[in-house]
C-alpha cells in the first residue's frame, strides 16, 4: 500500500485526467474510440494527445535514424504483426547487445500504472522512453552525448520532419529537440489501442464463443485456475490505470520460475524488484503483463524462457517450475518469496486445451495489421526504393 500511495502521488503531480485529450480545442483534437467496457486513459498535462503529434510519433518509432548507428528503430524490438514484441527471448540492441529482458507489448500502454517488468518508479511513457533511448548498460537505441547533436540533425536536414515537429508542438522556436522526439513517440504509444479480440467481440454480443473456449473461460474466472487473480482487469493484468482511477495499485509476483540456492535467489540481472529496492522479500518479482494477444507474444515470462503458452500453463499448474540441470537448476516451486497465489492446479489435459482455446481468443486481428499502427515507411518504400524502416 506504501507503494501504491507514492506511486499515485508521484502521478498525481505528473498526469492530468485523460479527458483533458477529448477537450484540446485545437483543430486535431484527439477523440478516444473505445469500447464501453475500456474508460479511457489518463493523460499528461504536458503532453496531450492530438493527431499530428501521434503520427510523428509514428514516424519516428519507426525510422532507425534515431539510433545512434542509424540501423535501430523501436519497431526493431515491437513488431506490429506480433502485437508489437519481437519474437525473442530477450530483445537485441543497436550495438547487437542483449538486454536482459523479453520486450513486452506496447499495447494498450497507456492503461498501466507502471511500465517495464519490474521498476515501481516508472510510472510514464515519457519516462520509460529514455531507458532505450539513452540507456548504457545495456544499449538499446545508442543515443549518447557525443551523437546527440548528430541525430537531431538528420531530423533537421528534412523538410518533412522539419514541417511534422512544427506542426505536432505549435508555437515553439526550436521543436525539434529529444524531449519533443521523447513526447511524440509516447503519444503514439499511447495510442495504440487493442480492444477488438474475440472476446471483446463476445463481450460486445457481435461473436460466439465455442464450447471450448467457453469452458476455458470459465475456468480462467473460475476458482480453480485463479487466472483472474492477476490477469482479471479489462487489459488481462492487475495494474490497470484510467482517468478515474482514485487509488492506484501495483502488484508484483514472484512466480516460482526460479530458486538458485534454496533461499530464493533469481538470475542476475533478473532479479526483480529487488534490483531496484534491494528488499529481499521482493527477488524474483515482477509485472503480471497483460494477456491481450498473448498467443502471438511468445516466448514467455520477463527473460523469454518459457517458450509456449502450453508450457506456460504447465508451469502454473505445477505451482512453479523445477530447472533440474544447468546454471539455473532449482526448485523454484519451493521458492521462499513465491506469490501465495501460485499453488499446484490439477488441470486434466482437456482443461489445459480449453484455457489456451480461451487465451486465443484474446488476439485482436486488427492491432496486427492496422495501417494506422503500420510502419509509415514502407509505402514510399514501395514508390521509391529503399525504406527508412528497420531492416529486423
Amino acid at each position: 500500500m506504501k507503494r501504491a500511495c507514492l506511486i499515485l502521488f508521484c502521478a498525481a503531480a505528473l498526469i492530468a485526467a485523460g479527458a483533458q485529450a477529448e477537450t484540446d480545442s485545437r483543430a486535431d483534437a484527439w477523440r478516444w474510440t473505445l469500447p464501453d467496457f475500456m474508460p479511457p486513459p489518463r493523460v499528461p498535462a504536458d503532453n496531450a494527445m492530438s493527431e499530428a503529434r501521434f503520427q510523428l510519433g509514428r514516424k519516428l518509432f519507426y525510422d532507425p535514424r534515431l539510433s545512434g548507428n542509424g540501423k535501430e528503430s523501436c519497431a526493431s524490438c515491437h513488431e506490429q504483426r506480433l502485437a508489437f514484441t519481437d519474437g525473442r527471448p530477450v530483445a537485441v540492441g543497436a550495438t547487437g547487445q542483449h538486454t536482459p529482458r523479453n520486450s513486452p507489448s506496447i499495447a494498450n500502454a497507456a492503461w498501466r500504472a507502471t511500465l517495464t517488468w519490474a521498476n515501481p518508479a516508472m510510472v510514464t511513457l515519457e519516462r520509460q522512453m529514455e531507458g532505450p533511448l539513452f540507456g548504457e548498460d545495456p544499449i538499446e537505441m545508442g543515443v549518447n552525448d557525443d551523437n546527440r547533436k548528430e541525430i537531431l540533425a538528420r531530423f533537421a536536414g528534412d523538410a518533412d520532419y522539419r514541417r511534422d515537429f512544427a506542426a505536432a508542438f505549435p508555437g515553439e522556436t526550436d521543436p525539434i529537440s529529444f524531449g519533443n522526439v521523447v513526447k511524440a513517440i509516447s503519444v503514439f504509444e499511447r495510442g495504440v489501442v487493442s480492444a477488438s479480440s474475440k472476446y471483446d467481440l463476445y463481450l460486445l454480443g457481435k461473436a460466439a464463443l465455442t464450447p471450448a473456449e467457453m469452458r476455458g473461460k470459465d475456468l480462467f474466472f473460475g476458482e480453480k485456475a485463479e487466472c483472474h487473480h492477476c490477469h482479471g482487469s479489462v487489459n488481462f493484468d492487475d495494474q490497470f490505470y484510467h482517468a478515474k482511477t482514485r487509488e492506484i495499485e501495483t502488484p508484483f509476483h514472484n512466480t516460482g520460475l526460479y530458486d538458485l540456492d534454496g533461499k530464493g535467489a533469481y538470475p542476475e540481472p533478473n532479479r526483480g524488484v529487488f534490483e531496484n529496492t534491494h528488499n529481499p522479500t521482493e527477488m524474483g518479482a515482477f509485472r503480471a503483463p497483460s494477456l491481450r494477444n498473448i498467443a502471438v507474444t511468445a516466448p514467455y515470462m520477463h527473460d523469454g524462457s518459457v517458450p509456449t503458452l502450453e508450457d506456460v500453463i504447465d508451469i502454473y499448474a505445477a505451482g512453479g517450475r523445477n530447472v533440474t540441470s544447468g546454471p539455473f537448476k532449482g526448485d523454484g516451486r519451493a521458492n521462499a518469496n513465491k506469490s501465495a497465489l501460485i499453488v499446484p492446479i490439477d488441470l486434466s489435459p482437456q482443461e489445459k486445451s480449453d484455457l489456451i482455446a480461451f487465451l486465443k481468443t484474446l488476439t485482436d486481428e486488427s492491432l496486427l495489421t492496422s495501417q494506422r499502427f503500420a510502419d509509415p515507411w514502407k509505402p514510399a518504400a514501395a514508390a521509391n526504393g529503399p525504406s527508412h524502416a528497420s531492416s529486423d
